[in-house]
């Protein structure tokens, strides 16, 4: 293997736009760029937008590739998918990485040259059985297929909770050595700043694991209002705002920052949540937190966060209502977030990732000399 004298450590990272994948692949080849790590991100899925263009321009060393191919949770994909593992094999034979980081499952089959990380962010099984109570439909049989062969390939997999690898574990069969790397965010671009008195949410208000229908029937009969930023029309998704809940659409990395440096209190009453990139922003913004009482969540946030049963929103409005009127508890349990939140820095992060490059690829650790900690 190249020593770091020679060249720096090279990474083909995948990722698609849409979702906490793309910010949290941002965040980590930032962090990595300081470790002196070369990344190579080939993104799948919808175009990259012109606000995701200057994010990526701002991330030193960075090359975005775009493919546009499908991704393996959409509809009837699987044609797009093989064309995408040519493109990425491809892109393997051009850039010379020492190691492929899959953001998804199923191209960890391919005949790879470089030692393959998977990365298991959430999958559709397990967003199946928490939030649908019961078992997939027969449609969903290739999934399970091939991101079980995906699994069985990889060199190690990882998961940003404890509770999502062990639903990987319990649902998919394979050997690799897995771990748990908690996600990072930039404590720079989430700042607490002067709270108003209202709750927030924020993410793709569509999809069902969110729990955002909980949240409109809590906000009829409290007294702040609530707001939601995100998309809430989707093919795949059936939230219907009923004005309950003021719904202030897409926005910006900055508009969503600013937002959660004003809300009081961030309510995510999630049945379906592997990490939750938008509990952690609304942490480091010192929001307190009411959050739905899954295993994934309590790992992360006991101690530091109010937690409901998904389904009741009689107690998420009584919560909500007990925060409106207790200053001193929301102070409190804002100062607890934010000291929890720099737990789950992106220095962190990148520091995890590059000892298991570095230790896959059999590269000398001390290539994390440049890193600033």
């Amino acid at each position: 293997m190249t020593k770091r004298g020679e060249r720096p450590l090279k990474v083909l990272m995948t990722a698609d736009t849409v979702g906490g994948v793309w910010a949290y692949s941002l965040e980590l080849a930032a962090a990595l760029s300081q470790r002196g790590v070369e990344v190579s991100l080939a993104t799948m899925g919808p175009a990259v937008t012109k606000e995701q263009a200057g994010e990526a321009g701002g991330v030193k060393g960075l090359q975005v590739i775009e493919g546009g191919f499908k991704l393996e949770w959409m509809e009837d994909p699987w044609d797009s998918v093989s064309l995408a593992g040519e493109w990425l094999l491809g892109l393997e034979e051009s850039i010379g990485p020492d190691i492929v980081h899959l953001n998804g499952y199923c191209h960890g089959a391919l005949a790879w040259r470089a030692p393959r990380v998977i990365v298991a962010h959430s999958c559709v099984l397990s967003w199946w059985e928490a939030v649908r109570e019961g078992p997939p439909g027969a449609e969903w049989a290739r999934y399970g297929i091939e991101v079980e062969k995906g699994l069985r390939r990889a060199d190690a997999v990882v998961a940003p909770t404890a509770s999502m690898l062990e639903s990987i574990k319990r649902l998919y069969a394979f050997n690799a050595p897995a771990l748990v790397i908690h996600n990072g965010r930039s404590r720079e671009a989430f700042r607490p700043g002067v709270k108003e008195d209202f709750i927030l949410t924020a993410g793709r208000l569509w999809d069902e694991a969110k729990n955002i229908r909980a949240l409109q029937s809590a906000a009829r009969s409290i007294s702040w209002p609530v707001y939601a930023a995100g998309a809430h029309e989707h093919a795949q998704g059936d939230f219907r705002p009923d004005g309950s809940v003021n719904m202030l659409g897409r926005l910006s990395k900055d508009e969503v920052a600013e937002w959660m440096s004003r809300a009081s209190v961030f309510a995510l009453p999630a049945r379906y949540e592997p990490f939750g990139l938008t509990v952690l922003e609304a942490a480091l913004s010192e929001c307190a937190l009411v959050l739905g009482d899954i295993p994934s969540l309590r790992e992360l946030w006991d101690g530091a966060a109010l937690f409901i049963e998904p389904g009741d929103a009689g107690r998420l409005a009584l919560a909500l209502e007990v925060l409106a009127y207790d200053r001193v508890l929301r102070a409190r349990l804002g100062f607890l977030a934010r000291e929890r939140a720099t737990e789950y820095a992106p220095e962190l992060m990148a520091r995890r990732y590059h000892e298991l490059y570095c230790r896959l690829s059999g590269t000398p650790e001390t290539e994390g000399e440049a890193c600033v900690l």
